[in-house]
């Protein structure tokens, strides 16, 4: 269907000229008086307004002003005989698209409303970006419709205002520290202090004076007494994350902590009650950790009173149509740009994509695109490598066999060696202790690779 163009102009003859000029390409309709374009204007949907500045008794500056504010939407071309710069700084300042003078040139005047239209399906698809977003569903600060997402909001209800220990199963990037924030800040226990600790990230030598505290003494350098991680938490939560991290010999005293609510600093005989809610989170495979002795079964069972499952990205791809806009508008705001929109093949590659990393890969991604987008339509190139490659082409697993694992052309040594530790983990059925034997490198060193290329934790 053709686009409408509608031509305001009282002299006759410009308007059936005009009409003739544009109608192989357009549904080109010319009036000359104000009266028949609001007739046509409130039946008809009209894409571009062709406006004389000078219309016998009537002012087109102030017909602008009218039909502007009655279709926000539609494109106003002014037209005059007699251009100045002020005339048209004045034009654009009422809203119209563009200024053109007469005698018309037609092929300005086609170029003129192909950018018009352009500009009109951005801004149709902007005010649908924030429609969108003002309809954003989720829970605290997560986001999702999905079934799987609801009941995980429904079980965060649920709980919220209770002591009992949760432990949450996810991938990395799935938004564990997300559900226990929301636990923390929805409940009755908002008021008190949030403290996380991440059980990997910090070196075995120094967890135990991070979680416990130590007395001054306790050893070399230990110049005074320090509080540690569980007792800052008193009165409020405390969220462990990667919890099958924590060393066998810490698992004890945190064992003390769930059954007697109670700790002893290292190198001290004091013995302080705390009153601190456990929240867990874990991305590897407990119930096998504790059969294989090297999680402790009495410690695991006081975690997980209450499991909470997180699902990946890509068991709930139905939420891509609300995550995505809410990235870009977070993203945008941050960079000061204005609001971008998808072009429609980069939106088929965002949805099609599997999204290994969950949620913040996602993020991620739009956050390049946001930086990378030279206008106001994020494109198939403002994409990242990954996102192209993974999404033009049909997946391969490795092959056993022949032991090899497709690269596109183009990728960086980051994004092969990332391609290539995905595409291994996958063939292990998850298991990183079958991948860096394949790799030839250590469990530790995969994890940190994973942390590097994910950007987990989160």
């Amino acid at each position: 269907m053709k686009p409408v163009v509608l031509i305001l102009d009282d002299e006759p003859a410009i308007g059936a000229s005009l009409r003739f000029a544009l109608e192989n390409e357009y549904n080109a309709r010319a009036v000359t008086a104000v009266e028949d374009a609001r007739a046509i204007l409130e039946k008809d949907q009209v894409h571009v307004m062709l406006l004389d500045w000078r219309l016998g008794e009537a002012d087109g500056l102030q017909v602008l002003a009218e039909v502007k504010a009655d279709y926000p939407q539609l494109s106003v071309i002014m037209m005059t005989a007699h251009g100045t710069i002020e005339s048209s700084v004045e034009a654009i300042k009422r809203g119209a698209y563009h200024y053109i003078t007469k005698p018309l040139d037609i092929d300005e005047l086609h170029l003129l409303i192909e950018k018009a239209l352009e500009h009109q399906s951005l801004y149709s698809k902007i005010r649908e970006l924030n429609e969108t977003i003002e309809k954003i569903q989720g829970y605290d600060q997560m986001i999702g419709d999905s079934p799987a997402m609801r009941n995980v909001f429904s079980i965060i209800e649920r709980v919220k205002d209770i002591d009992s220990s949760v432990l949450i199963f996810g991938e990395s990037g799935t938004g564990k520290e997300l559900v226990a924030r929301a636990l923390h800040r929805q409940g009755r226990r908002r008021s008190g202090p949030f403290v996380s600790v991440n059980c990997a990230a910090i070196p075995e030598a120094l967890l135990e004076s991070e979680l416990f505290g130590y007395a001054k003494g306790a050893f070399t350098g230990a110049a005074g007494s320090q509080e540690g991680k569980v007792a800052a938490a008193d009165g409020g939560t405390l969220f462990l994350d990667e919890i099958g991290d924590m060393p066998a010999s810490l698992q004890a005293k945190m064992l003390r902590v769930l059954q007697e609510k109670e700790l002893t600093p290292l190198g001290s005989t004091e013995v302080k009650k705390v009153n601190v809610r456990i929240i867990s989170a874990t991305n590897k495979n407990l119930p096998k950790m504790v059969a294989e002795g090297s999680f402790r079964e009495d410690l695991f069972f006081r975690l997980n009173v209450i499991p909470i499952e997180l699902p990946l990205l890509s068991e709930r791809k139905e939420d891509l149509p609300v995550l995505i806009p809410y990235f870009l508008k977070k993203y945008a705001e941050e960079m000061q740009r204005p609001l971008p929109v998808l072009s429609d093949t980069a939106w088929n590659r965002l949805l099609a994509y599997d999204y290994p990393g969950n949620i913040r890969q996602l993020s991620n991604i739009l956050e390049y695109a946001v930086a990378m987008a030279k206008e106001k339509v994020i494109t198939e190139e403002d994409l990242p490598i990954t996102v192209r490659a993974e999404s033009s082409s049909p997946k391969q697993a490795p092959d056993p066999s022949s032991g090899i694992i497709a690269v596109p052309v183009g990728a960086t040594m980051k994004e092969a060696e990332k391609i290539m530790i995905e595409s291994i983990l996958k063939h292990c059925g998850g298991s990183r202790k079958e991948t860096a034997r394949i790799l030839g490198i250590s469990e530790r060193s995969l994890r940190n690779k994973l942390q590097l290329y994910r950007e987990e934790p989160i």
